[in-house]
């Protein structure tokens, strides 16, 4: 049993200054957790409960699926780090240190290379395989702005699985199996979930999808169509183009005077002056960006979209690699590139990639690559030839599924698990074979699977809360009964006695035996902290009767003294 008159908890009246979620502003308030620096949090007693009971399902359920626990350290050193390349790649994110003889450390951010490592130094034979194993660990990642609490911290609690298959059809078999754990874990937690498309980006492999918990102040965007199942996050959103034409079809390119014309709106107007009826949408945005690489070059990359839609940086991150984007400001080191009469036909010397909106044989008004001027009927295909073709225009709501072509839903959440099919990325770095049954070796592959368990807690709270405080589901809440005795007669000496009661049944009880409070202090206290059942002890004793309130539904009911306990059992139990 917890007593609130020595439990290490103060709850708070006034919000953090620092809050801007619901759920950092509602964890700090009620005690759960204490900023201690910028994305750094101490986790008070409640709080841990909340943590263990998370991880505790997580464990559940990984261990149902035949994952078994291990545990790395924090603290890595800098070698394997270099053999994967992520020494380099993972840049500022690092948080670097060296020892007192000048040796490079870091603190991990994601353990890959360790699975990796672990498995090959331990394992030999395809009769070994397959195995999965997992831990519950501290990362750390020196983000640049960390916001929101925990929900997006430089140090965070995540639980990171792997898989080792001998061919693919197992690797899909072990990717299966974590995708319906994930399931169950994120039923069991009370949350509600989309699953959607993603890409794998610097983790590599061929397949990806991320859960994430619906929320408006969710930082990801994702799309769902309105009549099939498909989902997306906006980095991996497929969209329904149109149909490819015939180039020989379409007029002739013609290059037109169109001074003063910075914007595409100026553009559409000017050419409409001169009898050219060009929406935006038929004009042909064309966007500079750099890209940054791990050894330091610098490479130019012009980007087309259509001129009604913004390029979605972060979009075009996910799908080019490296993935450092930078708006491009000088272009005098590139005098082919005339700033704001940019235009793909007879661009030299720098990549020109097109959104997949920009289909064969399309034509468009776009920049003519002069001074003043621009082209109208300018067609891919027979007037230019992209080197690529990336996802970097902007979704919209109503844009048509990739699927159906029934119109998509944009929606907000937050990413809460995250499981790829890792392939053979990391075993071809660290070559990690084993001997096959012909005994000779075989290039083993892998799946990586990610839950933020600190995250969870967090996002549990984005989705359930009221305007009063916390309302946690059943599954995670840090006790199940809440026993409040308001009262100076024998409230309570009763209040004591049914919670004494309702821990002999095997229930978890908070007690507010605090006897300096109001009672006003001690209702919102209650309701600020969440516990889905709370049995009150008040001036209704006198007639023989509690209150048992449901802090889901707000429902209160009388029950007669001697049957609470059971009745609050069966709350529980349900």
């Amino acid at each position: 049993m917890l007593r609130m008159s020595t439990l290490f908890l103060r709850t708070l009246r006034e919000d953090p200054a620092d809050a801007e979620v619901p759920s950092h502003r509602l964890l700090v308030r009620a005690g759960y957790v204490r900023r201690v620096a910028p994305g750094i949090y101490s986790w008070l007693p409640l709080g841990v409960r909340m943590l263990q009971n998370v991880s505790r399902v997580v464990r559940e359920e990984m261990d149902a699926i035949g994952a078994q626990e291990v545990l790395f350290p924090a603290l890595l050193p800098k070698e394997p780090y270099e053999v994967s390349g992520r020494w380099t790649e993972y840049g500022d994110l690092l948080f670097r240190l060296q020892d007192r003889r000048g040796n490079d450390y870091l603190l991990g951010p994601t353990h890959e290379e360790l699975f990796t490592l672990m498995v090959k130094g331990e394992y030999s034979s395809y009769k070994d395989l397959p195995v999965m194993l997992y831990q519950v660990q501290t990362k750390y990642r020196d983000e640049a702005r960390p916001r929101a609490g925990v929900l997006r911290g430089r140090e965070f609690v995540m639980k990171d699985s792997y898989s080792f298959d001998l061919d693919d059809a197992g690797q899909q078999r072990s990717y299966d199996l974590h995708r319906e754990a994930y399931v169950r874990i994120f039923e069991r937690l009370g949350l509600d979930y989309r699953i959607v498309s993603a890409v794998s980006g610097a983790m590599g492999g061929s397949a990806s999808e991320e859960f994430l918990a619906p929320a408006p102040t969710g930082e990801d965007t994702f799309v769902q169509c309105t009549s099939c199942d498909y989902a997306a996050n906006t980095e991996a959103v497929q969209l329904r183009a149109a149909d490819p034409q015939d180039p020989a079809a379409q007029p002739a390119m013609q290059v037109l005077d169109t001074p003063d014309t910075p914007t595409i709106e100026t553009l559409v107007a000017v050419l409409a002056e001169q009898g050219h009826d060009v929406p935006a949408a038929a004009t042909l945005k064309n966007v500079v960006v750099l890209l940054r690489y791990p050894d330091g070059k610098v490479e130019p990359l012009v980007v087309g979209v259509p001129g009604d839609r913004e390029v979605d940086v972060k979009r075009l991150e996910a799908n080019v690699h490296p993935a450092e984007v930078l708006s491009f400001d000088t272009f005098d080191e590139h005098p082919q590139l005339v700033k704001g009469y940019i235009g793909p036909q007879g661009l030299e010397g720098i990549r020109y990639v097109v959104d997949p909106l920009v289909v064969e044989g399309s034509a468009w008004a776009t920049g003519a690559n002069e001074p003043g001027k621009h082209a109208v009927d300018v067609v891919m295909g027979r007037d230019f030839t992209p080197s690529g073709v990336v996802p970097a225009a902007e979704v919209r709501a109503g844009d048509p599924c990739g699927r159906c072509g029934s119109p998509l839903e944009i929606g907000r959440g937050m990413e809460i698990g995250h499981i790829f099919q890792l392939g053979r990325k990391f075993a071809d770095a660290f070559s990690l074979d084993v001997l096959g049954p012909d005994s000779k070796p075989v290039r083993v592959t892998m799946g990586s699977y990610g839950i933020g368990v600190s995250r969870a807690v967090a996002a549990i709270a984005e989705q359930s809360h009221d305007e009063k405080g916390l309302v946690w589901p059943r599954s995670v809440s840090p006790v199940d009964v809440h026993v409040v005795g308001i009262g100076k007669a024998e409230q309570p000496a009763v209040a004591e006695r049914l919670a004494g009661e309702l821990e002999g049944r095997g229930l978890r009880v908070l007690l507010d035996d605090r006897r300096k409070v109001s009672p006003g202090v001690a209702f919102k206290d209650a309701e600020l902290l969440g516990i889905p059942t709370s049995v009150v002890v008040g001036k209704g004793l006198a007639d023989g009767l509690v209150e048992l309130k449901d802090r889901r539904s707000g429902e209160v009911r009388t029950v007669p003294v001697d049957e609470v306990v059971e009745a609050a059992v069966r709350e529980v139990l349900a």
